[in-house]
């Protein structure tokens, strides 16, 4: 049901639809009966389109078919760094099989051979990766597609290849006040935000103000790294802190907007989405870790450090679960391996290192003819 909106002037009704935690919302032009109708039509609609997809009737069921379908189901309902990515990899295969080929002539050892290429020329990693997304289209064209071939995916019977994956990269908490230090105005209540909440990226973008509890002391983050891409809301609790500079920046923002974060850069490259939320922040990182003389790190690390300072500080696997907002606590313990061997070496000198007698025995040297 749409509600009126009355902080702007004039007050506008806003349309909001979730559907399986996929929500979708838009905003009319004012508070009249017209929009109020629009809005409530609007919604109509959207409940409709969500509930479930329209089946996609094609001819023949090419290689390229089952891209373009794959998709714009995925560029409608997962995030825009998940388009992205599995944008490369269908693009990729389709450069490899050629898009006129039929889905159906696709074997086995075409898969093997493809994906053993990714492994010599990247990594394992990279071709299991590439692996996984070929699979889910896969699964949704046999899913979505009539007539899609009935045998099993040739990409998922080729085994995993093996990985050797490198350590996340955790800044020491040092560099992180070392940055905030240098950064100013919305970028620096950016990254607390970041920090004090172990929000992903993309969760910071779409943050809007009526997320933000200041009474309950709790944010509603919207996160989609769920099964399906849905938007899901994950209630997380505001300490004291960073309630003080969220309350700070809604008092003294330059541009009145719903969204927490706004682009506020006016020159003539960037004017064009003055006052809109941001969609990536591509060089920010970089500026600020040179500008405080640190080794550059990401707005996902800032994630690992959150979650490598209370497994420090001796919180248990369950709590930074709950932090983390992961569903599988053995997600946060792999996630808690993943960083590396720096933050174990602490924690293993933190409890056992001052273990046993202050003096330190002396080993005896071996006497010879001792058995």
């Amino acid at each position: 049901m749409p509600t009126l909106v009355k902080k702007f002037n004039p007050p506008r009704w806003r349309a909001v639809v979730t559907v399986n935690g996929n929500r979708k919302e838009k905003l009319f032009p004012d508070g009249s009966e017209k929009s109020r109708r629009a809005a409530e039509k609007w919604e109509e609609a959207q409940r409709k389109t969500l509930k479930t997809p329209e089946p996609i009737v094609t001819d023949s069921l090419t290689l390229l078919n089952l891209s373009n379908s794959f998709l714009d189901f995925v560029k409608e309902r997962q995030s825009r760094q998940t388009y992205v990515e599995k944008l490369a990899v269908m693009t990729r295969t389709i450069k490899r099989f050629g898009g006129d080929t039929l889905v159906a002539d696709i074997q086995v050892a075409d898969a093997m051979k493809f994906l053993s290429d990714q492994n010599r020329t990247r990594s394992g990693y990279a071709a299991n990766k590439e692996r996984k997304v070929l699979v889910t289209a896969w699964g949704w064209g046999k899913k979505y597609m009539p007539g899609f071939p009935d045998g099993p995916c040739p990409f998922q019977v080729v085994d995993r290849f093996p990985e050797q994956r490198q350590p996340r990269y955790v800044p020491p908490e040092d560099d992180f006040w070392a940055v905030d230090g240098v950064a100013e105005g919305q970028d620096r209540v950016m990254l607390l935000t970041l920090l004090f909440l172990a929000a992903r990226r993309g969760e910071i973008f779409r943050l809007r103000w009526a997320d933000i509890d200041f009474a309950g002391n709790t944010v509603t983050l919207w996160t989609r790294k769920r099964a399906g891409g849905d938007l899901e809301a994950d209630p997380v609790p505001m300490v004291g802190r960073l309630k003080q500079i969220l309350l700070a920046w809604w008092e003294h923002r330059p541009i009145k907007s719903e969204f927490v974060f706004v682009n506020l850069d006016d020159t003539p490259f960037c004017k064009q989405y003055l006052g809109l939320p941001f969609t990536n922040r591509q060089h920010l990182m970089e500026r600020l870790c040179k500008k405080a003389g640190v080794r550059e790190f990401g707005f996902h690390a800032i994630r690992h450090l959150t979650a490598s300072i209370m497994y420090r500080e001796g919180q248990p696997v369950s709590v930074i679960q709950s932090v983390l907002r992961h569903k599988s606590p053995q997600t946060t313990t792999r996630y808690l391996q993943s960083l590396g061997l720096k933050q174990t070496q602490e924690a293993m000198e933190a409890v056992m290192g001052n273990r046993g007698p202050g003096k330190v025995t002396p080993i005896k040297p071996v006497v010879e003819g001792m058995g």
